[in-house]
Formats: structure tokens, C-alpha cells, sequence
């Protein structure tokens, strides 16, 4: 019982940690919310009111959220990896880590968010299970590539084409979506799990490139998704893509308002319960048939699994009750505007700030930082980060604006970003490729894309092939800002060694 107490007094002390990461990276966007409420869009009081009750849930189940993904998700992932990995039978490994992908996509909360925008054209569990499945298969591809040590980078280019190519074929209106489902599978639940599966491969291995190796699973993993949302279109291949239309009347008083979310509540408890069973009912299969966990390390997990549990029901209850309405109805309002172009510089605004307070990014600059061994500043990388996501979400909103189509600037960055992955050290390549939705987070897939869609719609512009497309230019920036760096590390490295060279050859003419 001692113990008990002692598991919740620790995890209430990181909760409090979880949610003040959470709560820094929601109220850039409430501020800029706010603000922009008070001046050139405003909105009726109930309906700002249902913003701030669910930025609350939003906060709390992000916190939450967070903290489950470190108690149970991740060493979940890290369980079933070794394990299966140590079974050594191909026929056992490579069933195991497809179902993984598929099942852990299911959970991810991005991507039930991005299925909710096009629950009137095509049914949200057909669009999350063929995304699952596409994670599934390549996180298959991304172990056998660890296993026979193969270059990320020619895996990159290989995909990359197929995908370019098949976009040609594709319709117009699934194309931009198709990318944006690369960007919202990788996001808070996938990531640790993934990179805690492969840790856990990587280590069956000796050699020094073993730990370079475990990156790039992530990147390798936002590929399936892609390519699967292309074939689905290239099956519907629907001439448009209808929108939900989002409820922005919360009745008469507070009661009314408190009820709705009420109502709601039910239904989102059953909808995550759905997509954890299977997650659960896997690690308990893997307790029957492998090693076996501690009895505190189960109590641990099942606690976390909890959490989990408890903080996706709340994220999407204040994602889809209060944050998307508002994010939908501002884009909508700014759009019937004669001077629109102002969501240019707004999304700029809200692209600079969204970024630098995600708290994954602060992860991975902590992780560059620790590969450069100091050469490349934390500081540098934020930057880097956050001017890139800034020109990019700018840009989306100006390609609604003119109706510009996505590839013309999905296809030079891609370029760019695959040529330097053949000039800057492996590391920085798989760095990058996984940090691409690191950037495209919680906040852009539940507040930018809504923003992005209302924008759309009130200029007149075709939902599909420019209001979706927002959270893959967003995810596009880190593969260049970050492989830039790279190069700045690689050439600062040639610099030191050379000046350590003429230093030593000196010092033996002297000597």
C-alpha cells in the first residue's frame, strides 16, 4: 500500500511537470486567440467562453496524455521490442512489429483529429486503419533496414520518388491530405513508442553505428502513411471533400454551455477506449507467452495506461468541443475580410510561437545539441525551428490565398532535403527526416488546419487541394533547417581537425 502512495506522490509531481509543459505550449496560440477576439474578429462571449474551458482540457489532457506515454507507452514499446527482437524468428518479428505500428497509430490523437475533418466524405476508421496499416508496413521496412544495416538515406530517395510519382496519378483532392497524414501519424503517442522500439532493436546490435541506426524509424514511419492515403484516393477518388460544419452556438447561458461538453464526454471515453483495447490486450498477450514483468512494473504500466486514457479523452473532448469551432470560425471571419491577406502575417505569428513552445521540440534540440557535442547551440536549432515553421505555415496561407498548388513547394524543399542528405553526416539525415512531426504537433493539427480550412472556405478557395496541405509544409521545414545545421557542424569539424593538423605539423618543425 506504502508502495502505492509513493507511485502516485511521484507521478503527481510529474503530472504538475507534464501539464506546465502542456500549458506553455497551448497559451502562445490562446493568447494570439484572444487577442485577435478583442480586435479585428470578434465572437460572441459563449462562444469564446467553450475556447477557455477547452484550452483547460486541452492542457490537462496533454499533461496527462504525456505522462502515460512515459509510464506505459514507451516502456511498452521498449518490452515488446527487445522481446520479440529476442525470439531471433523472422516469422515471429515482422507480424509483431506490423501489428504495433497499426495498433499504436490507431491511439494516436493527431491523427483522430485530422479523420474528424472528413468524417462526411470518408468514414474516420477506414481512413485511420489504412494510415495504421501503412505505419505498420514500414516500421517493418525501418527494422529489416537496422537488422541488414542499410543507408537511411537511400531508403529516402527510393520512397520519396515512388511517392512524387505517384502523386501525379493521384487526385488533386486527396494529395494535399495524403501529406498531411505523414506529418499528424508522428505525433505524441507514435514517437516514443517508436523510438523506444528502435532502442530496443538497435541494441541487439554491437558495432559503433548501432545507435545512429536507431533514428530514422520515425522518418521511415511517416512514409506509409502517405503512400496509403494515395491509394485510398486513388480507390474513392472523390471529386471533393466536404468539411464538418462546426456547432458555434453553445446555447443560452452557462448551463447550456457546460452541457454540451458533457454530452460530449460519454462519447469520447467509448471512442479512446476503442483505440486502446488493442494496445492493452497486445501487452498482455506478450505477458502470457513472454518474459514476464515484475509485478510492480505491470502496476506501473496499467497505471499508465490510465493516464493515457484518461488525458485522450480529455484532449479531444477540448480539441473538438472549443478548439476547433474557434480555430474554423477565426480563418473564416479573417477570410471575409477585404484586407485577407492579414492571415498571411497571422499564421507567421502563430507558426513562430507554436513551434517554440512545443515541448518535443525542446527534446530534440537537447538531442542535437548532445550528438554535436556542443557544436551546434540549442539556441541555434530553436531558431532555426521556429523562423522555418514561420515562413512555412506564411506560405500556406498564402498558396489559399492564391490557390497556389502544394507540390510546387512540397517538391523543391523534398529535393533540397534529399541532396543534402547525401553531403551532412548520416545522423543529422535521420534527425531531420524524424523530426518532421516533431514541428506539425498537437497544436497544428488541432487549431492551424481548422484556421486553414475556415480561411479556405470564406475566400472561395477548394477545401481540398488548398485548405488541407497546412500541417505538411509545416513538417517539410526541419528537413532542411535541421541537415543545414548538420552542414554547419561538418564543415566547423573539417575546420577544427585541419587547424589541429597544421598545430601538430608545427609543433614538429619546431620541435
Amino acid at each position: 500500500m506504502r508502495k502505492n502512495l509513493n507511485v502516485f506522490r511521484r507521478d503527481k509531481s510529474i503530472l504538475m511537470d507534464k501539464i506546465k509543459e502542456s500549458f506553455s505550449s497551448v497559451i502562445p496560440i490562446s493568447l494570439i486567440v484572444l487577442f485577435l477576439c478583442f480586435t479585428i474578429t470578434p465572437i460572441k462571449s459563449d462562444v469564446l467562453l467553450s475556447f477557455i474551458i477547452g484550452t483547460f482540457f486541452v492542457v490537462v489532457g496533454m499533461g496527462l496524455f504525456s505522462l502515460g506515454a512515459d509510464v506505459a507507452m514507451t516502456p511498452i514499446g521498449e518490452y515488446v521490442g527487445e522481446s520479440t527482437i529476442k525470439s531471433k524468428k523472422i516469422w515471429i518479428i515482422i507480424p509483431v512489429f506490423f501489428f504495433l505500428g497499426v495498433i499504436i497509430t490507431i491511439s494516436e490523437p493527431d491523427l483522430s483529429v485530422l479523420a474528424a475533418q472528413l468524417a462526411n466524405t470518408i468514414n474516420s476508421w477506414t481512413l485511420i486503419i489504412s494510415v495504421g496499416v501503412g505505419v505498420g508496413v514500414f516500421l517493418v521496412i525501418a527494422f529489416l533496414r537496422i537488422v541488414l544495416k542499410i543507408k537511411l538515406k537511400y531508403l529516402l530517395l527510393g520512397f520519396y520518388l515512388i511517392i512524387f510519382i505517384l502523386a501525379f496519378f493521384v487526385p488533386e483532392t486527396f494529395l494535399p491530405l495524403a501529406f498531411d497524414a505523414g506529418g499528424v501519424t508522428t505525433g505524441p503517442m507514435s514517437v516514443p513508442f517508436i523510438m523506444a522500439v528502435g532502442t530496443g532493436v538497435a541494441m541487439t546490435r554491437s558495432d559503433k553505428e548501432a545507435q545512429d541506426d536507431s533514428f530514422g524509424l520515425t522518418a521511415l514511419c511517416s512514409i506509409g502513411p502517405i503512400l496509403a492515403v494515395m491509394i485510398l484516393g486513388l480507390i474513392y477518388k472523390p471529386s471533393s471533400i466536404e468539411t464538418p460544419v462546426y456547432n458555434i452556438n453553445f446555447g443560452e447561458n452557462s448551463k447550456d454551455l457546460c452541457s454540451v461538453f458533457l454530452k460530449n464526454i460519454p462519447y469520447y471515453f467509448k471512442e479512446v477506449g476503442i483505440a486502446l483495447l488493442p494496445i492493452v490486450g497486445f501487452f498482455m498477450i506478450f505477458q502470457l507467452f513472454g518474459n514476464k514483468l515484475t509485478k510492480n512494473t505491470n502496476y506501473k504500466i496499467f497505471i499508465g495506461i490510465l493516464y493515457t486514457y484518461l488525458g485522450l479523452t480529455f484532449f479531444l473532448l477540448g480539441v473538438n468541443v472549443g478548439f476547433l469551432p474557434v480555430g474554423n470560425y477565426l480563418g473564416a471571419e479573417i477570410g471575409k475580410l477585404s484586407y485577407n491577406w492579414i492571415a498571411v502575417p497571422i499564421g507567421m505569428l502563430l507558426g513562430f510561437f507554436v513551434v517554440a513552445a512545443e515541448p518535443a521540440v525542446h527534446v530534440l534540440t537537447k538531442q542535437v545539441y548532445e550528438i554535436t557535442s556542443g557544436n551546434i547551440p540549442k539556441r541555434a536549432l530553436s531558431i532555426s525551428l521556429m523562423i522555418g515553421v514561420a515562413v512555412s505555415i506564411g506560405l500556406a496561407m498564402l498558396r489559399i490565398l492564391l490557390g497556389i498548388p502544394i507540390l510546387y513547394f512540397l517538391i523543391p524543399f523534398y529535393l533540397i532535403a534529399i541532396i543534402l542528405a547525401f553531403i551532412v553526416p548520416d545522423i543529422f539525415s535521420a534527425v531531420a527526416f524524424d523530426s518532421g512531426g516533431v514541428a506539425s504537433g498537437a497544436m497544428t493539427a488541432s487549431f492551424i488546419l481548422p484556421f486553414s480550412l475556415g480561411l479556405c472556405d470564406a475566400v472561395g478557395g477548394n477545401i481540398a487541394k488548398e485548405g488541407f496541405g497546412v500541417v505538411a509544409m509545416v513538417a517539410m521545414t526541419p528537413l532542411v533547417a535541421i541537415q543545414i545545421l548538420g552542414l554547419v557542424y561538418k564543415i566547423k569539424v573539417k575546420r577544427m581537425q585541419k587547424n589541429n593538423y597544421s598545430n601538430s605539423a608545427e609543433d614538429e618543425i619546431i620541435g
